[in-house]
């Protein structure tokens, strides 16, 4: 009988029984076909399957000695349903793609398995990840465990309700415009946004795509560092990918190393932030206090980031889907069709302006960064909202011109080419989960990892996950 227990272990500790033996990547996969089968039907985190896959790869590397099976050793990890999986439905969320199954995977999932991970679902997104609310017309929404009324956001929604219902230890995600930070803070896990090139993927439709990176998500910091350490590394395919670092990021998150300025900032001064989001996340920054640290409100001038992040973006969809546009747009959500037609209009110009825009608040961040060691702020503006609304559509009394605007104080951090992960830091009245944005200087993971350990140990709330999902009250 599979150990249901071990869903409550961290992924650190369950890879330490995998090298020792006490557990194999068999007895894991058993343990996950049951929790999915007890609990997913009310959160719609994993809505494909391949254990057939996962135990002939699990039973391969359990052939090999367990000093080689590699930095994860058989621990099984779900991969998000933009990202190819070999053999395995790969629907990018939609209906255009719902019967397609992939010759090759991304050289993510192949490092990843490198590194003896094995992969056995795919989490669910929005159609081709665009919006910050996990719902499409191939799987449906995916629900926040915490009030299954709510929306656990996305786009690495099924990625973070997978983790926070403990149907996965560890879990892959990707984002553009916070896609797993947004996430982690609805689903109270942590995700982390690595720089430009720390994680090598398979180039699609441009060699310098550079808004949208791959990154890990997990339920505490130490086991977000492990998957970093799993996923990173140069590869010849990517271009723009950096070799791995002297020291892993696992270190490097439990090193104690702890930040001496920090800057909080409610809003980056662009966005309004409901109060009890700001309230919260503002305590959690004043917690730094407590270890001898000055923490000041403060932020860079990021005042052309909704200008710029409107018009690459766009123009980012208009280079990867206008022959869809073209061939399929009965079969296309209207926000996707939004932004392609969006980007097509764009002129040189424009195009001019915001490269020369992100190249400035880029700049000015890095400035920033010789002053504080950190830079604070909330990751989302408000909290986990009725799965129902497609996007915020207003906030603090503004309404939003469009589906992303509410996504500016994560999109910022995209621009200025930063690191940023989201911490869960606290719950509101209603116990909805709050995550903190975390942010370092460009290339500074390690930095920023033994920063979010630090503040977790602080915050004490590095286990309030898994939980099983809850009805709404």
């Amino acid at each position: 009988m599979a150990d249901q227990g071990l869903v409550r272990e961290t992924a650190c500790a369950v890879v330490g029984k995998l090298k020792s033996g006490d557990v194999t990547p068999l007895d894991l996969l058993d343990v996950l076909e049951q929790r999915i089968a007890e609990v997913d039907g009310k959160v719609n985190a994993l809505p494909t399957l391949c254990f057939d896959r996962a135990r002939s790869h699990a039973k391969v590397l359990m052939q090999k000695p367990a000093a080689e099976r590699g930095l994860l050793a058989g621990l099984p990890v779900p991969i998000k349903d933009l990202t190819n999986v070999r053999g395995v439905l790969t629907t990018q969320g939609s209906p255009i793609f719902k019967d397609n199954i992939p010759a090759k995977s991304d050289i993510l999932v192949e490092r990843l398995e490198e590194n003896g991970g094995v992969v056995y679902a795919k989490s669910n997104t929005p159609e081709f990840g665009a919006g910050a609310n996990t719902f499409n017309e191939v799987f449906g929404p995916t629900r926040n465990p915490w009030d299954t009324s709510r929306s656990a956001a996305g786009s690495s929604g099924g990625a973070a309700a997978a983790l926070a219902s403990g149907t996965a230890w560890l879990a892959h995600g990707s984002d553009m415009g916070g896609s797993l930070r947004n996430p982690a803070s609805f689903c109270g896990v942590v995700g982390l946004r690595p720089s430009i090139g720390r994680v090598a993927h398979t180039p699609k439709f441009g060699v310098n795509r550079t808004l949208g990176v791959q990154g890990p998500m997990a339920r505490n910091v130490e086991d977000l560092a492990l998957l970093l350490d799993a996923m990173s590394g140069e590869h010849a395919a990517d271009p723009l990918s950096l070799p791995v670092l002297p020291t892993s990021f696992l270190s490097a998150a439990r090193s104690g190393r702890r930040p001496k300025r920090i800057a909080y900032s409610p809003d980056l001064g662009i966005t309004p932030v409901d109060p009890e989001v700001k309230a919260i996340t503002r305590k959690a920054a004043e917690r730094f206090a407590e270890l001898g640290a000055i923490v000041e409100e403060a932020h860079p001038d990021l005042r052309e980031a909704h200008e710029c992040f409107h018009v690459l973006r766009a123009f980012d969809f208009a280079i990867s889907k206008a022959e869809l546009l073209r061939t399929k747009r009965d079969m296309l959500k209207p926000e996707v069709i939004w932004n392609i037609e969006e980007g097509l209009k764009l002129t040189v110009e424009k195009l001019e302006r915001a490269e020369a825009q992100r190249v400035a608040m880029t700049a000015r961040t890095l400035d920033f960064f010789d002053t504080y060691d950190l830079l604070l702020a909330p990751t989302t503006i408000v909290a986990p909202f009725p799965v129902e609304n497609r996007y915020v559509a207003e906030c603090g009394g503004k309404k939003f011109d469009n589906y992303v605007e509410w996504l500016g104080i994560v999109y910022a951090i995209t621009l200025a080419c930063c690191p940023a992960l989201s911490l869960p830091c606290g719950f509101t009245a209603t116990g909805l989960p709050v995550g903190l944005q975390m942010v370092a200087k460009p290339r500074a993971e390690a930095q920023l990892l033994a920063g979010a350990k630090v503040l977790e140990d602080i915050l004490g709330v590095r286990d309030t996950t898994p939980i099983d999902p809850r009805l709404p009250k």
